[in-house]
Parts: structure tokens; sequence; C-alpha cells
């Protein structure tokens, strides 16, 4: 398996990499991880029976990867795996990532003959996210390529499945949405709280949920009935969002956690006590924080993007995307609900099934 984020680096892709290849484990197949190193990180370790290796790169952070650390880790994985593939047989490779990763795969399959599936998690998809358009026109033709000498490209949703289609049809394409571990976050006696979980950038709209929050009869309002909202995670828009926070007088209210380990007691905390939890996102290939938030009993209120529509169908749980007065006005209704009605999950984004599925995709 190739992922350049694995735990304790990286945002939703790394713990569903890991979820993945620990299912994997249990099934009775071994899998061996080459991801990034990061600071301290041991070289090698096994990891509830995963071998993760480490390669050396350049990673500042451990919420976010820069494209020339991406860069860093295809030299380094190649120098490691020249050495490592002289003494290790694989079956197959699972890559995580069109990009950078892909390059990795493609390179494996060229030379040492090793098949592989590569799941997209839709930063790797051509024009999905601006943080990356100067660098697509010169990746595009490269990235077909890696898309067609794959097995199957797998997506967690048909709208990323169509994104990439959108550039080309040259592929074998299923789509496998992300999975949850129903044990892992749990209700607990809920708080009068909000919670946020997002990488912080622009395309995540957690300015949207500080604007409607600063509306003064809302505010006046939370304030009233000890409401606490909290922001989880990290990322180059943090600043702004802290300062917007400031400007609109809810440093009161607000508090910002900055990056939580997903497997953290923290994080379960959070989860389990907030009677609330809202996503302002203007896109995303799959709501992975949402899943968790439901399975921990929080009543969710989403924007209303295709992501996030093959989780819920039912239009209570959403907002105009960008609509900042619809956005608050469902946040009143919330915080005066006495009884929410429980969301459940489908036993289809239970991991057992989907591991299952990525199995018949394998083999």
């Amino acid at each position: 398996m190739l992922n350049y984020e694995f735990p304790p680096l990286g945002g939703g892709a790394s713990p569903v990499s890991y979820e993945i290849a620990k299912g994997y484990v249990k099934l009775g197949h071994s899998v061996d991880v080459v991801t990034m190193s990061y600071k301290n990180l041991p070289k090698y370790e096994v990891v509830d029976g995963i071998n993760v290796y480490r390669v050396p790169c350049l990673r500042s952070k451990k919420e976010i990867c820069h494209p020339h650390e991406m860069f860093s880790y295809i030299i380094s994985a190649k120098r490691f795996l020249k050495e490592h593939m002289k003494k290790n047989k694989y079956d197959i490779n699972h890559t995580h990532f069109i990009i950078p990763t892909g390059y990795i795969a493609l390179w494996l399959k060229k030379n040492y003959q090793l098949p592989y599936i590569v799941t997209s998690h839709g930063s790797d998809v051509i024009g999905y996210n601006k943080r990356f358009k100067y660098f697509y026109p010169f990746l595009i033709n490269n990235w077909k390529r890696i898309i067609k000498e794959a097995k199957y490209v797998t997506t967690p949703s048909k709208f990323l499945q169509n994104e990439i289609k959108r550039h080309t049809d040259e592929g074998s394409f299923v789509v496998i949405p992300n999975g949850i571990d129903k044990n892992k976050f749990k209700p607990m006696k809920k708080e009068k709280k909000i919670l946020i979980v997002s990488r912080l950038f622009e395309n995540k709209g957690v300015q949207d949920i500080i604007e409607a929050l600063s509306d003064n009869e809302l505010r006046e309002e939370l304030e009233k009935e000890d409401w606490k909202v909290t922001i989880v995670g990290d990322g180059p828009y943090g600043s702004y969002l802290k300062s917007l926070a400031k400007q609109k007088n809810l440093n009161d209210i607000v508090t910002f956690k900055g990056w939580l380990n997903n497997n953290s007691k923290e994080i379960k905390e959070l989860y389990g006590r907030s009677k609330i939890f809202i996503s302002a996102s203007y896109f995303e290939s799959f709501g992975l924080t949402l899943l968790e938030a439901i399975s921990a009993g929080c009543y969710s209120l989403v924007s209303n993007i295709e992501g996030y529509r093959e989780i819920l169908r039912d239009n209570r749980y959403f907002f105009e995307t960008k609509n900042i007065d619809d956005l608050k006005s469902k946040i009143k209704i919330l915080i005066n609900e006495k009884n929410i009605k429980k969301i459940r999950i489908s036993n289809q984004f239970h991991w057992s099934i989907i591991i299952n599925k990525y199995l018949g995709v394998l083999r």
C-alpha cells in the first residue's frame, strides 16, 4: 500500500487508508505500507499488524502536505523500493491518490510487473482543488496514464467518479464509499456544544459558519443559553478564521482546538458530547466527518453538496451552500429543538462491508 499520508499524518484519506490496511490484515493478508517520515516517527514499526515503512521526506506539518514535499516522497519512495523489491514479492499494490502516489504505482508496474488499484480522494482529481490549479496542466497526461494502467480506480462517491470522467473515461471505475467503525465514535451525555471538524481551507466554508454565528440575535441566544462552538482542524486559512472570530466578538463562544489525532480521546469526547455538528464545505469527495458525527449521535447540519447527498437524503439536514442566512436560520431552529430525531448510519458504510468490496476489486 502506498500513501504519502498515513496516521498520524494527514486528513481524511489518512485514517481511511489505515482502516483499509487494518481490515486486510484482519482477514489474513500481509500488508506493507510505504509512507512519509515526519520528525521523530520511527522508520519502521508494526501497527495493528501492518508493516509501516516511512521514507525520508521534506514535510513541515502533520496536517498539510505541499507539492514540493509530495515530490520528495516520490523520489524517496522509489529509492527505498528499488532495494525493498529485491527481497519482497507482492500480489497487488493498493495506492491512495492518483497523484502523487500514482506515479510510483505506475513505475512499479512498469519495472516489477506489479498490478495496482488506485483510490482517489479528491485533491488528486484534475481541477478539483484550486490549491493545485497551477500544477494541473503539467500533470494531466501522466494523470490519465495512471488511471488507464490501473486495474481499477475506486472513488468514495459517484460525484468524484464523475469529476474524473470529465477528463478521461479510459479506465475501469468503481465506487466504494469510505467506512466507519461503529464502535469508534459513540454518543455520550449531550451538552450545548456545536462542533466543526475540518481542515482550515477557504473551500471548507468555516468562515460562513462564523458569519452566521455573528448574527446579533443568534449570538445573544447562544450566550444566554451558554452554547459553545469548537472548531477542530488546522490549515493555511486558520489565521484568517481566528481573526474573523475575534472581529465578530465570538471569542467567548468559539474555541479553536487545532489539529487533533482522529483516534484521540479528546476528539471522541468532542463528538460524543456535542449536540450539533456543522459542515459548510463547498465540495467534498465524501463526508467522513459527517459519518463520524452521525455515529456519535450529533444532529448534523451540512451544506447541500453531492458528496453529502450520497450519505443523507432528508432535506432537514441541509442548508444551501454559501447561503449564510439559510445556515443562520437552521442553527436557530436546532439550538431550540428539544427532541431531535436520531440519524442512523446505513450498514453499507460499516468497514466490514467496505473491506470486502475492496477485496473484490483486488482479486
